[in-house]
């Protein structure tokens, strides 16, 4: 028998560098296990919902703060120096900076688990920021925007967190020059970013990354932290309900084992970095409500397509379930797929794109010629 997809995941990873996401992860975590038993939406959330918590990616960079203070510290690099937050591959263009250890854990981490959900925290502004960070013309950025295939999925999850949040909604930035409407903006719109962890999660995790920028002061004083908690901790659970969005399922063969590496995604919304199921052949698509045509393949035989309604089932914490099966697949068959190559897969889109219009205005212009001679 097919077996049913678990709960879906979701993950959060505090301040590289500073202290309030720190604090506030760990607040985190006292107010669910606490709450565990006692509160019936809480119970409910952690029983349909695996919660991966990673209170700081960089501890030597935190422990480096000896003299703290709102607007710079030393705490933002690792112990070599670098820069985490621009450290991952990127899939607009190489990042030439070295892999450090922490950023490989993290990358290691990332493949080795189902997440669908995440959020990374910061300080340094108060907006919820999303995909892409980076850009090239394929996704926009000529207008000064970089646009996902899921963009109105990533504008509806920072504004949940925004709208939850008890000021991030008023999109006052942290002095009179910077405003975010409804509190959130695309990252590129922002500022360009090469080789952060919330565009690499989406195009190499299959996981949906937004990153919270929750204070104006990097590193503020301890008897605030509390206040940042209770501002934060509404949005945070309705955040994290957001995992259930959209649909859910398992692709299996004739015999109803599993088939890992096929590709599932939403019509119209192809990843550069296809989806596909993980070993235990499940897959997980984050849509909004609405009518969607999910497209199945095993590379290697005929696709399969259905037309799934689906509801806002994030109060009922389980999204859509919808199973393929391919009855011409036996266990025998098994999809041999590598992994996307961590390069600048858009890049090579555009490239790609360049060197077919040439053949398109050669075409274009036989056209022409044949319609003046005839």
């Amino acid at each position: 028998m097919p077996r049913t997809p678990p709960s879906h995941t979701c993950t959060a990873s505090g301040d590289r560098w500073k202290t309030v996401g720190r604090e506030i992860l760990l607040h985190l975590i006292d107010f669910l296990v606490n709450s565990y038993g006692r509160d019936p939406v809480i119970t409910r959330l952690l029983n349909n919902t695996r919660i991966h918590i990673m209170p700081t990616m960089n501890p030597d960079g935190f422990e480096a703060t000896k003299v703290p203070d709102c607007y710079y510290t030393r705490g933002r690099y690792n112990r070599n120096g670098e820069d985490l937050n621009r450290n991952f591959p990127d899939a607009f263009e190489n990042n030439s900076a070295s892999i450090q250890p922490e950023t490989q854990a993290v990358m290691d981490w990332i493949k080795n688990e189902t997440f669908v959900l995440s959020a990374n925290l910061h300080g340094g502004a108060l907006v919820a920021s999303y995909t892409f960070d980076n850009g090239n013309p394929v996704t926009g950025s000529l207008k000064g925007y970089s646009r996902s295939p899921d963009d109105d999925v990533f504008i509806h999850l920072a504004k949940t967190y925004s709208s939850n949040h008890a000021s991030m909604y008023k999109g006052t930035g942290c002095d009179n020059r910077q405003t975010f409407p409804d509190g959130i903006t695309n990252g590129y719109s922002w500022y360009q970013l090469e080789g952060g962890m919330q565009d690499y999660n989406y195009v190499w995790g299959q996981c949906f990354e937004i990153t919270l920028e929750l204070s104006c002061c990097k590193y503020p004083p301890a008897d605030q932290l509390e206040k940042f908690w209770r501002d934060n901790q509404v949005a945070l659970i309705e955040y994290i309900k957001q995992v259930h969005l959209g649909v859910k399922g398992q692709v299996t063969d004739k015999n109803g084992n599993p088939i890992p590496n096929a590709i599932v995604e939403a019509k119209g919304r192809p990843h550069v970095c296809p989806y596909r199921t993980n070993e235990q052949g499940e897959y997980f698509l984050l849509l909004l409500p609405g009518t969607y045509v999910i497209n199945a393949t095993v590379p290697g035989f005929k696709s399969m397509l259905k037309t799934v309604e689906i509801p806002d089932n994030t109060g009922n914490f389980s999204a859509l379930k919808q199973d393929f099966s391919f009855p011409e697949v036996s266990d025998q068959i098994r999809s041999r797929v590598t992994s996307c190559p961590k390069t600048p897969l858009y890049q090579e889109l555009t490239w790609a794109s360049a060197a077919v219009k040439p053949t398109i205005h050669i075409l274009v212009l036989m056209t022409v010629m044949l319609v003046i001679f005839k």
